[in-house]
């Protein structure tokens, strides 16, 4: 379909009004009407061109519109989509590093268990790792259990692998009373005195003193009077002493 610019449909307007019949037009009209209507004539072209390039200069701007319109929506459309990956993007780093932190948090949280901590046992301070802890709860656990065999094994297992730990001493004096809850006296005696040779300063020190000789009572061995003795003497404060008078009946 052929298109005409505005100059051209008023150039079009104009010739179809040169191509009048002017010398027809002067045989029905004189010289001064055939002017006149010439006049109107080109009077109304001119606004007939007026009209059609009004018309053209808004179509061609509601095409404009439309085109920026469409361009528009075109650009608001490819916004979104980055606006959606945007979103995306961001939700994927934040959940990283959530990650990350939850990561550097649990490692901390195992590192930390890893670290020996320090405590009181007996009224003492003591630094202890988490492994041996373990080790010795499991050990004492059996022996609370009644299971006796087994933690005598665990006990003894646990002073060999810790021997400067802060629960040797008390490891000792259980292993002592796992042997002794057997009936097996002579390896109770044995292993008291190995935490009073050991372990002298422990709190346990006393109460094996106070083991051995109730051994040494049941073997019907005269060297338990000997031991409860020497008990009141080391440790003349403990509660074992007090027991060790009593079964001496001295005040």
């Amino acid at each position: 379909m052929m298109t005409f610019s505005k100059s051209g449909l008023a150039a079009a307007a104009l010739a179809a009004l040169s191509c009048l019949p002017l010398h027809a037009s002067a045989a029905l009209f004189d010289d001064d009407e055939a002017r006149k209507a010439i006049l109107d004539l080109r009077a109304k072209v001119d606004v007939m061109a007026r009209d059609v390039n009004s018309r053209i200069d808004t179509k061609a701007d509601k095409s404009a519109t439309l085109d920026l319109l469409n361009q528009n929506e075109t650009t608001l459309t490819e916004i979104a989509k980055l606006r959606g990956q945007l979103e995306v993007l961001a939700n994927e780093l934040a959940n990283a590093q959530k990650r990350q932190k939850d990561f550097y948090v649990d490692l901390d949280t195992r590192l930390r268990k890893l670290e020996p901590r320090q405590i009181t046992i007996d009224g003492k301070a003591a630094e202890v790792d988490p492994s041996e802890q373990k080790n010795y709860d499991a050990a004492l656990g059996l022996f609370k259990a009644g299971d006796y065999k087994t933690a005598a094994t665990a006990l003894q297992d646990f002073v060999r692998q810790f021997p400067a730990s802060g629960y040797a001493a008390n490891a000792q004096y259980w292993l002592g009373n796992a042997y002794y809850a057997q009936r097996d006296c002579k390896s109770a005696i044995a292993a008291q005195q190995l935490v009073i040779k050991n372990y002298p300063d422990s709190p346990k020190a006393a109460d094996a003193m106070l083991n051995i000789a109730s051994c040494q009572t049941e073997l019907k061995d005269k060297a338990a009077k000997k031991t409860l003795q020497e008990l009141i003497k080391q440790y003349p404060d403990s509660s074992a002493a007090a027991t060790a008078k009593e079964r001496l009946g001295v005040k």
